[in-house]
C-alpha cells in the first residue's frame, strides 16, 4: 500500500491525507468496534483493504503550506507509524517516510474518507491533522494471522468543546516526569488537549524557580530528587506540544500556600492564639506591599516559562484578592480561577474563566456563572482520584454539561471540562490505572455529539475495544468487566 499524506499548516487552508490504496479489494467482517471518542458522523462498511507496513509511508502534498520540518507533523508521522504497526521491526520507519507538500487552494469539510484506491483526511489545522491520525490509527486492525486491514470508512468530525483537560496534582505526591509524559500519551489517544498542571500546593513546592530558588530548596519534599527543574518543565511543554496538548500551569493562591512560606519568610499571614503568635500560618498576607512585589515577580517568571495564554490562579477555599488577576492581565495572560472566587468575590468583572468544582447542583453554579457573562470549565462530576470500581465509568459518561436553563449564547460560554486527579492517594504507582479508561469516558463526553453517545450499553463495547488498544500501547488501563484482550498488558 502506498500512502501519501498531504498537509497544510496554513490558518485557513485545510489539510488533506491521501492514502493511495493500490491494492485489491477484499471483504471481511468488521474487526473494530469503532473509534473512541466517537466521531460526529461515522460510517463504515465490510469492504476492507490490506495494509502492508513494508509499503506504507507518509508523504506531504507538494502544494501544502507546511513543509518538511513542520516538527508536529514530522514527529506525528513517525509516532503513528509505530502505533499502527506495533510489531513492525524491519528497519526504522523513518527510512520509509518521504514528504512532499502542496497547498490546497480551497476549504473543504473536516473529514476522513477511506475508499477503494484513495483515503483523504481534511483538517483545518495541524492539530486537527494529528487528531485525524489518531482516528486513522484506531481504524487499522490485525486479523488472527497478523495481517493488517482497514475498512471503507467515511468520517466527519470536530470536537464539541474546545477545552478538554486533565488535572494532575504534583504537590501532594511527586510524579516523576516520565509518569507525566506517559499520561500525555494516553491523553492524546483520547483526544484531550489541555494538561492542567497543579504543580504546587500546601504539602510541597516542587517547581524550581530561577527567581526564588528557596521556594523549592526549602518547600519541596526533597530539594534534589523531588523537584521539577526548568529543563524538566521545558521537556513536558515540548512533549505535550507535539501531541497537540497545551500545558496550563496552576499556582494556587492566596490559600494552599503553606509550602511557599518555607522558602519565602514573611509571605504568609501569621496566626495568633490569645494575642500570641501560634507558630502556624494562614494564606498569603495581603497587608504587606512585599507580598505584591513577590507575586508580581513570580508570575512574571511563570508567564515566561509556560507559554500558554492561560494561567490558573486557584483561589479556592480562601478569600481571594483581585490583585493577582491584575498581575496576570498585565502579563497578557487570561486567568482561570476556581468557583470560590466567583462565589465570594464582588468584583466579578475582573474575572474571565471560572472552573466549577464543588459537588451538589453544579449545573446551578454553571448557570450562575454564564448568566454573569463569564466562561466556564466544568470539573465537579469528574473527580477521579477517589478509589472506586472501574465499572463506575458510566457515572462519568452520563454527564450532560449543558443541561441547564439558558440561552444558546450562554451555553456557548461553557468552553469545556476536565478530569481532576488530586494527589492525596495517587502517585506514580496507581496514577495510570486510576485514570484510564474512566477518563476516556469523560473524553467522549467532551468531544462527541451528546445524542449519539447517550447510551452506556452502546458505548461499552467500543470502550472495551479502546481499552485493549491502550494496553497494547503500553497504557496500564483497568479492566471494565470480565473479558480479555488479544494483546494483554505486557508490563513496562
Amino acid at each position: 500500500m502506498d500512502v501519501m499524506f498531504m498537509i497544510t499548516c496554513g490558518r485557513y487552508i485545510r489539510s488533506i491525507l491521501y492514502l493511495l490504496l493500490l491494492i485489491s479489494v477484499q471483504f471481511g467482517p468488521h474487526a473494530v468496534e469503532g473509534v473512541w471518542p466517537l466521531p460526529q458522523a461515522f460510517t463504515s462498511s465490510p469492504e476492507r483493504y490490506p495494509v502492508n507496513s513494508q509499503d506504507f509511508y507518509f508523504v506531504y502534498g507538494r502544494q501544502s503550506a507546511a513543509q518538511q520540518g513542520c516538527s508536529v507533523l514530522d514527529t506525528a508521522f513517525k509516532r503513528y507509524f509505530s502505533l499502527i504497526f506495533p510489531d513492525h521491526n524491519s528497519g526504522s520507519p523513518a527510512d520509509r517516510l518521504s514528504w512532499t507538500i502542496y497547498l490546497v487552494p480551497f476549504c473543504v469539510p473536516d473529514n476522513l474518507s477511506i475508499s477503494a484506491g484513495k483515503a483523504s483526511l481534511n483538517a483545518e489545522t495541524v492539530w486537527g491533522a494529528v487528531r485525524g491520525l489518531e482516528t486513522f490509527s484506531q481504524l487499522v486492525y490485525q486479523d488472527d494471522f497478523g495481517s493488517y486491514f482497514v475498512n471503507k470508512t467515511e468520517i466527519d468530525d470536530f470536537p464539541r468543546f474546545q477545552f478538554r483537560g486533565i488535572l494532575l496534582d504534583t504537590s501532594r505526591h511527586f510524579l516523576p516526569v516520565q509518569a507525566i509524559l506517559k499520561t500525555l500519551d494516553a491523553m492524546a489517544y483520547s483526544k484531550f488537549n489541555v494538561f492542567h498542571w497543579h504543580i504546587v500546593d500546601d504539602p510541597s513546592f516542587p517547581y524550581q524557580s530561577s527567581t526564588f530558588p528557596d521556594l523549592s530548596s526549602k518547600g519541596a519534599f526533597h530539594p534534589m530528587t523531588h523537584i521539577y527543574t526548568q529543563s524538566d518543565v521545558r521537556r513536558v511543554i515540548s512533549y505535550a506540544r507535539l501531541w497537540g496538548i497545551r500545558v496550563l500551569p496552576e499556582f494556587d493562591s492566596p490559600g494552599h500556600t503553606t509550602s511557599w512560606g518555607k522558602g519565602q519568610p514573611g509571605l504568609l499571614t501569621p496566626c495568633y492564639k490569645g494575642g500570641t503568635p501560634s507558630g502556624t500560618f494562614g494564606p498569603v498576607n495581603p497587608a504587606l506591599p512585599s507580598t505584591y512585589r513577590f507575586m508580581a515577580r513570580l508570575f512574571k517568571e511563570v508567564s515566561s516559562v509556560f507559554p500558554d495564554s492561560y494561567v490558573h490562579l486557584g483561589g479556592d477555599e480562601v478569600d481571594f484578592h483581585c490583585c493577582i488577576v491584575n498581575i496576570t492581565s498585565a502579563l497578557n495572560k487570561t486567568s482561570i480561577v476556581w468557583q470560590d472566587v466567583f462565589d465570594y468575590h464582588e468584583r466579578r468583572t475582573s474575572l474571565s474563566v471560572v472552573e466549577v468544582w464543588r459537588a451538589g447542583c453544579y449545573l446551578c453554579e454553571v448557570r450562575r456563572v454564564v448568566k454573569a457573562g463569564l466562561r466556564v470549565i466544568l470539573a465537579s462530576p469528574w473527580y477521579l482520584d477517589q478509589p472506586g470500581p472501574t465499572h463506575n465509568w458510566a457515572r462519568y459518561y452520563t454527564v450532560w454539561p449543558l443541561a441547564f436553563k439558558g440561552s444558546e449564547e450562554q451555553k456557548k460560554l461553557v468552553i469545556g471540562g476536565e478530569v481532576c486527579m488530586w494527589g492525596e492517594y495517587v502517585d506514580a504507582t496507581n496514577l495510570t490505572p486510576r485514570l484510564w479508561p474512566r477518563a476516556s469516558a469523560v473524553a467522549e463526553r467532551l468531544w462527541s455529539d451528546e445524542k449519539q453517545t447517550s447510551s452506556v450499553d452502546k458505548a461499552f463495547p467500543r470502550l472495551q475495544d479502546f481499552r485493549c488498544k491502550l494496553l497494547r500501547r503500553g497504557i496500564q488501563a483497568e479492566p471494565l468487566y470480565v473479558g480479555h484482550c488479544k494483546h494483554e498488558y505486557q508490563g513496562i
